[in-house]
């Protein structure tokens, strides 16, 4: 897609000891592919200009590349991602250790009442990392991404995630409260209230709702992505009663908030 709406794009590719190199003038090729030398290196180098017949502009934005990179290292903890911008001189560079942990920290404008809380499952197939912690607002930011693509609407894994947390906190204080917090009905956006997350799965075969892959479709994700939240927070709270009984005050305040408003 990027080579068909390039005005130009030159493709240098270093493998089993040779660099080859390609180039083509909007997807079109302008000679073959070739070896121009012996190299130690590996790794691709692909230079492209957009075609301005097709584009209303095609001027870079340094804010949308600068914001997409920073998304791209957090959820990839082992790479390094230069942005260097020529007009102005200006570079940036991209490397989080703490991977989407620090992700969910950054993203946190509110005073955290929660550590971060992060795990890993492989499962089906699929590869999900999730993070989570919770602050003192009233408001949910949870972000979910497919194989690194941002799922702007969501989808199964989002949902499964939500299902099982929320599984999780009203088991725990069924467990755990006292006989009037047992009584209380907790709703799904009660649990959710002051939530930041982040989920990240790697899916071999994703399939979409819609061209623009917004939302993730595949049914069997939800189920274990639900089953590895469930698991895994059971245990966690369990393990951390400090930690889970400022998410369970957090969570009854919101659910008798909203019974209280609901009476008015």
């Amino acid at each position: 897609v990027v080579n068909a709406l390039s005005s130009d794009l030159k493709m240098t590719i270093h493998r089993n000891g040779e660099t080859f190199f390609q180039e083509f003038s909007k997807g079109i090729p302008k000679g073959i592919l070739e070896s121009i030398g012996k190299t130690k290196d590996t790794g691709t180098t692909i230079e492209f200009l957009p075609d301005d017949t097709i584009f209303e502009t095609s001027e870079f934005s340094f804010e949308t590349l600068s914001k997409r990179f920073r998304e791209v290292a957090y959820l990839n903890p082992k790479i390094t991602i230069e942005l260097k911008d020529e007009r102005d001189d200006r570079v940036e560079i991209y490397h989080f250790e703490g991977g989407i942990s620090q992700f969910i920290t950054d993203l946190n404008k509110g005073i955290a009442i929660t550590k971060p809380i992060s795990f890993n499952v492989e499962a089906e197939g699929i590869e999900a990392d999730i993070a989570l912690l919770y602050n003192d607002t009233y408001a949910e930011k949870t972000q979910s991404f497919v194989n690194n693509i941002r799922t702007v609407d969501g989808g199964t894994h989002e949902s499964g995630f939500k299902a099982g947390l929320t599984r999780s906190i009203v088991k725990y204080i069924k467990e755990n409260a006292n006989a009037r917090e047992k009584d209380t009905k907790i709703s799904g956006d009660d649990v959710r209230e002051g939530l930041i997350a982040v989920i990240s799965v790697k899916v071999p075969e994703p399939q979409f709702e819609g061209q623009t892959k917004e939302k993730l479709g595949n049914t069997y994700i939800k189920g274990e992505v639900y089953r590895a939240t469930v698991n895994y927070l059971t245990k966690y709270f369990e393990e951390n009663p400090i930690e889970a009984k400022a998410i369970v005050q957090k969570v009854l305040l919101a659910a008798k908030s909203r019974e209280a408003a609901r009476k008015a």
